[in-house]
């Protein structure tokens, strides 16, 4: 369709991570593996959750749902990528775009808000035990779940929004291997100051509350831990936090870089990198950090097997 002497683009392509035919049959093999693992390792990680009753409680709630979180961001980006190494052009149509892009932020902003909920549990379960059971009643923690997929929602009607707003009329092809926000805006035939500007400080807002939560958390735990006389205690308390903290750390640590630092200070080749580890690596990497360093877990996966073999 013509206006103004411009086409209305009505297809974007991705151009992906590469186009050398021998290493995009490599990478191809690679996160087709890593995919697979991601949605066994977190569908495993749900149903032994739910089949194991010593581990109902607020902390494995959460954790199951951040496994089911990790699928659905998974799942958002890493098919359209596995793709694009198979064709030497991966086109997806402008509303399909916008689609992705929605569910990436829904699930990425609620897996920021799951993991602030956890850093809470963990801050009442070390400093509050005796009152474990009133602040992380069934109804606090389904208040806590809500907001971390309403919140997921409202971040990315933001985004969704922003491209709506915006009108692509010019070239079409996105450096990136899924829909992001930048590259899509640099796209747009026009410029709309808010709308560009409104999922920044969506995000941005949401980045800087969900971890000021997690870091006050953790002070007062460490505080907490500090006061403690017995070195068993301190270890076994610090213990339980330890699979927390290595999560939080490699998703905010990869999140800043891309999302907070300057955007002169990296390459899009580099912003593509860090894209893959929280986008693709991390929803793998999560729940083989719960289940080798979390020994109720290891436990529960003893028992679950041994079940399993004393009913053949």
């Amino acid at each position: 369709m013509e206006t103004k002497n411009h086409t209305i683009v009505t297809n974007f392509i991705i151009l992906g991570l590469t186009k050398d035919p021998t290493l995009s049959s490599i990478l191809f093999l690679v996160f087709l593996g890593i995919y697979v693992v991601t949605i066994v390792g977190n569908f495993s990680i749900i149903l032994l959750i739910r089949s194991s009753p010593q581990l109902h409680t607020p902390m494995y709630l959460f954790l199951s749902h951040l496994a089911f979180v990790d699928i659905g961001y998974s799942t958002s980006v890493t098919p359209v990528m596995i793709v694009s190494f198979l064709r030497e052009r991966t086109a997806i149509p402008v509303f399909g775009c916008i689609a992705q892009l929605g569910s990436d932020v829904v699930f990425g902003t609620a897996e920021c808000f799951l993991l602030a909920a956890m850093a809470y549990d963990r801050y009442v379960a070390i400093c509050s035990p005796l009152l474990y059971s009133t602040h992380m009643s069934p109804r606090v923690c389904i208040i806590l779940l809500l907001t971390s997929y309403l919140g997921g929602c409202v971040n990315a009607s933001s985004f969704t929004g922003c491209l709506l707003s915006l009108t692509f009329c010019g070239p079409n092809e996105i450096n990136h291997f899924f829909c992001a926000l930048p590259p899509l805006v640099k796209l747009s035939c026009t410029h709309i100051y808010i709308a560009e500007i409104s999922p920044a400080i969506s995000a941005g807002s949401i980045i800087v509350i969900t971890l000021f939560i997690i870091v006050i958390s953790y002070l007062y735990i460490l505080h907490s831990i500090l006061k403690m006389r017995s070195t068993e205690g301190r270890h076994k308390a610090f213990s339980t936090c330890t699979s927390h903290l290595t999560a939080v750390t490699l998703f905010y640590g990869t999140v800043t870089f891309v999302y907070v630092m300057p955007k002169s200070s990296h390459s899009p080749n580099h912003i593509k990198v860090v894209s893959v580890f929280y986008t693709v690596v991390i929803p793998m990497l999560n729940p083989l950090i719960y289940s080798l360093r979390n020994k109720e877990v290891k436990e529960a996966m003893r028992k679950l097997m041994a079940r399993s073999l004393s009913s053949f």
